[in-house]
């Protein structure tokens, strides 16, 4: 394959899977104004955003093993349509009902597409590429999530809240079009069967997990109970399943395992750090345009480290960038301790670009680490895995910081993360080298 089908098949996936990350933090400038025009209250809005969370952490290990059972190439161009048709019905909403369900649709086909882009990215790309290509991938993603806000006000400002859905079409169509006629075709294993009631299970389990961390009305014992019950019946149901939808061996497989406790970790702290500076510093007198100055630089460090991640991943290992990531986090976190109302606007520049640099630097890493620790096949099921783990960390941290926001056990939450990530790393570091020996003396 020639460097220019290698630019246009990423082109293709890149451009739409874009949007996903960029639909998921540009809507939150939107709310007041949609609130508005809707005639609802803001509380009320704020489920086109809790929507959007719910089928991205609930719909992509499902969607990972359609890809795997019909082709990923094929899901992955259907969750592109399906975003694409849902973000025109999204600028047409009437009422918020409406705009809830065309959301969550909008969420359907972005699950659908996310862990299938990967998944044909692992298959159709030279192995040699990957961690470069995954460090594009990071790239994209990060700066989808730190433009989101920046663009969603712009086009708010210029035209109307219905414009944050219609600046997708073209990317879409573009998406779509080089998905069609460039990216090369990902048969499945069409003898396997998609197991329902797992998914129904997972559904759940997943949706109050949500629920739970996102709105603390569902904080309540039978909320609980529930979770716990779903829990129980998805883990039986797995057991006793012919194909289940997650395969608990797969877990067995430490590199695969460490790479989604590793993802979760690190979105865990990503989002904590994006939820609490504008919670705190507006308390410190930070004004919002340079609390937003301060997380843009934040993103855009994160942003540009993954695709350098990427680079030193095939340099030095996945292992071992990992370890760098953390330890670089462990040491960003106990700058956090220095957050006080005195601190200046030049320290704090300088530790939320390091703490950038430190989250995105390993991404490349994780993915590519959880990826390549399963055959090809399960490429599709391992990438929506990893997908949900990242979704959780986010959630996990949004919950954190509504409870320990301006406290000092947040960062030490925070730090105690980090240097289980840190341990996490080194363990898989030192098995690797071990396997690594053992292939070479065997």
């Amino acid at each position: 394959m020639n460097k220019t089908k290698q630019n246009l098949i990423l082109m293709g996936i890149l451009t739409g899977t874009f949007l996903v990350p960029v639909n998921s933090t540009m809507i939150a400038v939107g709310l007041p104004t949609i609130s508005q025009d809707l005639n609802v209250s803001v509380t009320n809005v704020t489920w086109v955003v809790t929507i959007y969370l719910i089928v991205m952490a609930a719909a992509q290990p499902i969607a990972g093993k359609l890809g795997d059972i019909y082709g990923n190439k094929k899901v992955m161009l259907f969750g592109f349509s399906l975003f694409f048709v849902s973000s025109i019905a999204c600028a047409f909403s009437f009422n918020l009902l409406s705009l809830i369900v065309f959301r969550s649709l909008q969420a359907l086909g972005g699950a659908l597409a996310t862990p299938n882009a990967t998944a044909v990215m692992r298959h159709v790309m030279p192995k040699d590429k990957l961690s470069n290509i995954f460090g594009f991938f990071g790239l994209a993603m990060g700066l989808g999530a730190a433009i989101g806000p920046m663009l969603g006000s712009g086009l708010i400002t210029l035209f109307s809240w219905e414009a944050i859905f219609w600046v997708n079409v073209p990317f879409l169509l573009i998406s779509m079009t080089l998905t069609w006629f460039i990216v090369p075709s990902v048969e499945g294993i069409r003898n396997h069967s998609l197991d329902i009631l797992g998914s129904i299970y997972l559904g759940t389990v997943l949706t109050l997990f949500t629920l739970i961390v996102t709105h603390r009305e569902y904080l309540n014992v039978l909320t609980l109970l529930s979770l716990l019950v779903a829990i129980a019946l998805f883990i039986y149901q797995e057991k006793r399943a012919k194909v289940p939808l997650i395969e608990f061996q797969m877990f067995k497989n430490l590199q695969f395992s460490g790479s989604n406790i590793s993802i979760l970790i690190n979105n865990f702290v990503m989002y904590s750090t994006i939820l609490f500076v504008p919670l705190l510093f507006e308390t410190f007198h930070f004004n919002i345009n340079m609390i937003g100055a301060l997380l843009f630089a934040f993103s855009l460090a994160m942003s540009l480290s993954s695709l350098l991640g990427g680079r030193l991943a095939n340099k030095y290992g996945k292992g071992n960038v990992i370890s760098l990531s953390f330890g670089l986090l462990s040491l960003t976190t106990l700058s956090y301790f220095w957050f006080t109302n005195e601190v200046s606007v030049i320290y704090t520049l300088i530790v939320l670009i390091f703490g950038g640099f430190s989250v995105g630097i390993g991404v490349a890493s994780m993915q590519a680490a959880n990826i390549e620790s399963v055959s090809k096949e399960k490429s599709g099921t391992a990438s929506g895995i990893y997908s949900t783990f990242r979704y959780m960390g986010g959630m996990i941290a949004s919950a954190v910081v509504s409870v320990l926001v301006g406290t000092s056990m947040l960062y030490i939450l925070l730090l105690i993360f980090s240097l289980v990530g840190l341990l996490i790393s080194i363990i898989l570091v030192q098995k690797s080298g071990v396997e690594q020996k053992s292939t070479l003396t065997g």
